[in-house]
């Protein structure tokens, strides 16, 4: 095992469960957040997420793989450390382990050290980064990048312009609800992937392609599933401000497809976050991955969209 130190521990409970059968995205999130809290009290920042605290850990871009389901009922524990402190940043790792240690998902966070009040970045104080330094840790490989680009972003594509201009599909709108915030006021990062959870079967439809049954054999339960993602936060709601969440197909092969999700300030027209994700067509019943038809291949093909990107 990595030598990453235990920072949080919990499970999961049927109501963080989906129509898929397993822990639900923002709820993988949700966890891995509380875990990062356990890790900024390690590196010298118990108060980085409390309402008292002067600094904290500002999220700008966070890696996920997703790699062995959790079920209603399983034990769920988490570890970190830090892979890399910059002047005023950190390349943190969380990994969610299974009851007997098997990763389950991972998660690269890069953090600035920023103001609480005004999310104003500055340098990481002697003491911390006397905290971080028995911490430090590698990228073990089921942590890297598969199928994503982790390239430091200059510039989003993001935009409402852009959505309309090219048919995005808008799965999500609405305003930020006081229940989503933090305690500093502003969206919670497990909420953007959750406004996309609960609106994405505008983009795919209710059930997700794959292989037919075989004669006299009943109709297969298709849904889908994550194994991949990136999202890079642009800007942070507050209570009151408008939403709209748009995605788009990238391209697609016979077992995953790219996808875009864009939440989007109607008002502005600007960017809140943009995610990158690579999904697959799952088999409720088998509970395995499975290919889709040439035909559905071709259909996801013919709905890309140059140009698209984070």
């Amino acid at each position: 095992m990595e030598e990453t130190v235990e920072v949080w521990s919990g499970g999961v409970n049927t109501w963080e469960c989906d129509e898929m059968g397993h822990l639900n995205v923002r709820f993988w999130v949700t966890k891995a957040m509380e875990a990062l809290a356990g890790l900024s009290r390690r590196m010298g920042m118990p108060d980085a997420f409390a309402r008292s605290g002067g600094a904290t850990l500002l999220i700008r871009d966070l890696h996920m793989r997703f790699l062995r389901e959790a079920t209603a009922g399983a034990c769920l524990w988490a570890s970190g450390g830090v892979v890399a402190l910059g002047e005023a940043d950190a390349d943190l790792l969380v990994i969610l382990r299974h009851a007997d240690g098997t990763p389950a998902a991972t998660f690269r966070i890069r953090v600035e050290h920023a103001t609480a009040s005004d999310l104003r970045p500055f340098p990481w104080p002697g003491r911390i980064r006397a905290a971080c330094a028995p911490l430090a840790v590698e990228v073990p490989d089921f942590a890297a990048p598969r199928s994503i680009d982790l390239s430091p972003l200059q510039e989003t594509r993001a935009s409402l312009a852009f959505a309309e201009a090219n048919g995005m599909t808008r799965i999500g709108l609405g305003t930020v609800r006081a229940d989503e915030l933090d305690v500093f006021g502003r969206m919670r990062p497990e909420m953007f992937i959750g406004r996309v959870s609960d609106g994405v079967a505008r983009l795919f439809g209710p059930t997700r392609p794959g292989p037919e049954a075989a004669p006299g054999e009943p109709p297969r339960r298709i849904g889908g599933a994550v194994l991949e993602y990136r999202v890079a936060h642009h800007g942070w709601p507050v209570a009151g401000d408008h939403l709209e969440v748009r995605s788009g197909f990238a391209d697609c092969n016979a077992r995953t497809r790219r996808v875009f999700h864009w939440m989007l300030d109607p008002v502005t027209g600007l960017p809140w976050a943009s995610a990158e994700a690579v999904v697959i067509s799952f088999d409720l019943d088998a509970r395995k991955v499975v290919n889709i038809t040439e035909a559905a291949q071709e259909e996801f093909r013919s709905r890309a969209i140059a140009g698209i990107g984070l």
